[in-house]
């Protein structure tokens, strides 16, 4: 699914009405009543409930007049706080608010309210709606609509943003002097691209993306190259299982990991490869650490490998691990290596000899630092999962703030140039192809920030390729799923206290659940 700009999303609606022939009152309809559909999905019956309906003078206030009216209907008890005068409306919130009136809701308007009704009326309601502000924002908020920002955020109450959370730049994310925290945000037809980046990731809540009747082949031909990873595109990646099928058949996974003292990052690395259907699992690991490893792993099994004084994987056992990683179908190196420097000369020789499609991880993107070059070496397809500070570390001059500050931008760089899929791990995981080409995963939450779940993405994507997937894909379908896998961990013990294993054993409820609309 494609992500748009703010300019991008005007011109399809221009496309839809001028080309389309739907009306824009008609599209305005659909918006609203997509609005009360996801407020139901989400808060329940809005029978008896009392909902504030901040609405601006714009096409934004418009959408939140059908919500208004609509939210009557279902006996919802309804306080639209419009923050202009009627007499100043105009186009299409002119219409709608005139709808709303012959509906009976003329007691409910209160015209530019002050700051002390705005509390009053706030606290005393159950749901709150944010139709102040839409796409088109581009100048910090001040007077008025700044007041009533300050106040839904100071109520404490559930807020569904329409579109987009007031303040919020739709393309940066950027907060424009102040901006609306949402619980929800319904945004329709395609989703914009400041709900995925910068502050928009915290302010948005859960993000629904509504059908509001604009062609599909008008949003096809939008020209973006960022796309959003769907839970339908995912699952068409997945291969079938067939009745016929034995663990030969889905990919024998090798795996060089661990080091003293690590060994956990190659057991868990390779139990998400396992959870994600690769037939078989192997890791190489240096030899006096081997019967660590091995106790820790069932399933999967364990391949000594010479190794330094250190105990870390030894520059002397390059042919052995070239044999080993050759003979899979896909192999990972990097989980809990460590950066001796015998073991960094030895990831550096092997990536540039590796025949089978390989994910780069932790020390073996650290090898990297400084020798970016290596990779135009490699005959392999390679896909790197960095974090923003290893990710710093392969760029010059980069460092995790300026990562942080352009993620979509730095990963396509580093992609394009380097000719590698690159991975980009962080809130809203951003996946990026030599050809331009960017996903965002929209899955994951604030629960994964602990020990362990990147080497468990590690295993989930090497699985994929195992199974046939390409990097392309695998990567994509990886991400989303090892996110999904952390939000069904997340919903069932809390984000505070899950680990990288809870989120492995969640990984095969996550190749079978079915993707909430709520979730994008």
């Amino acid at each position: 699914m494609k992500i748009v700009t703010a300019a991008q999303m005007q011109a399809l609606d221009r496309r839809a009405i001028t080309e389309g022939h739907i009306p824009s009152l008609t599209l305005m309809a659909h918006a609203g009543a997509s609005v009360v559909a996801a407020m139901e999905q989400t808060f329940g019956s809005l029978a008896g409930k009392t909902v504030a309906v901040l609405c601006g003078k714009g096409h934004n206030g418009g959408d939140g007049f059908v919500v208004a009216r609509l939210l009557k209907r279902k006996r919802a008890r309804v306080q639209v706080l419009l923050m202009t005068r009627p007499a100043d409306l105009a186009g299409d919130a002119k219409t709608m608010h005139r709808r709303f009136v012959s509906a009976g809701g003329a007691s409910a308007i209160h015209a530019c309210p002050s700051s002390v009704k705005l509390q009053k009326l706030l606290g005393n309601s159950d749901l709150l709606v944010d139709a102040l502000l839409g796409t088109g924002l581009s100048a910090p908020i001040t007077g008025p609509y700044r007041t009533a920002i300050d106040c839904i955020n100071g109520a404490d109450r559930p807020v569904t943003a329409v579109d987009l959370p007031s303040g919020i730049h739709a393309d940066t994310g950027a907060v424009l002097g102040t901006a609306v925290l949402a619980t929800l945000t319904v945004t329709f037809a395609l989703p914009k691209l400041g709900l995925y980046v910068g502050p928009g990731i915290d302010h948005a809540g859960t993000i629904h993306i509504a059908d509001i009747g604009i062609p599909a082949s008008y949003a096809e031909a939008v020209d973006s190259r960022i796309s959003l990873i769907t839970g339908d595109e995912t699952h068409r990646l997945l291969p079938a299982r067939l009745p016929s099928g034995h663990k030969g058949t889905y990919g024998h996974v090798g795996l060089i990991a661990g080091s003293v003292g690590k060994t956990g990052a190659a057991a868990l690395a390779a139990r998400a490869a396992l959870r994600v259907g690769a037939g078989l699992v192997t890791v190489a690991t240096p030899a006096s650490v081997n019967d660590t490893l091995e106790a820790k792993l069932l399933e999967a099994m364990t391949v000594p490998m010479p190794e330094t004084t250190a105990r870390t994987l030894a520059r002397s056992g390059l042919d052995l691990l070239l044999t080993f990683a050759n003979a899979r179908s896909a192999v990972a190196i990097g989980p809990g290596l460590t950066t001796h420097p015998e073991t960094v000369e030895l990831i550096q020789a092997l990536i540039t000899r590796l025949e089978k499609p390989c994910v780069l991880d932790a020390d073996a993107l650290n090898a990297l630092a400084g020798r970016p070059a290596l990779l135009a070496e490699c005959k392999t397809p390679l896909i790197l999962t960095p974090h923003p500070g290893e990710m710093a570390r392969l760029e010059e001059q980069a460092t995790p703030e300026s990562v942080n500050a352009d993620r979509i931008g730095t990963a396509r760089r580093f992609a394009q140039q380097r000719g590698v899929i690159l991975v980009l791990k962080g809130a809203r995981t951003v996946v990026a192809h030599p050809n331009g080409q960017v996903a965002i995963c929209p899955t994951g939450n604030p629960g994964m920030a602990t020990a362990g779940t990147g080497d468990a993405l590690t295993g989930v994507i090497v699985g994929l390729l195992a199974q046939g997937l390409n990097v392309w894909g695998a990567a994509r379908a990886g991400t989303y799923f090892h996110g999904l896998a952390g939000d069904l961990a997340a919903a069932s013990l809390g984000p505070a206290g899950m680990t990288a294993g809870d989120l492995i054993e969640q990984i095969p409820h996550a190749l079978t659940q079915t993707l909430s609309p709520l979730a994008g």
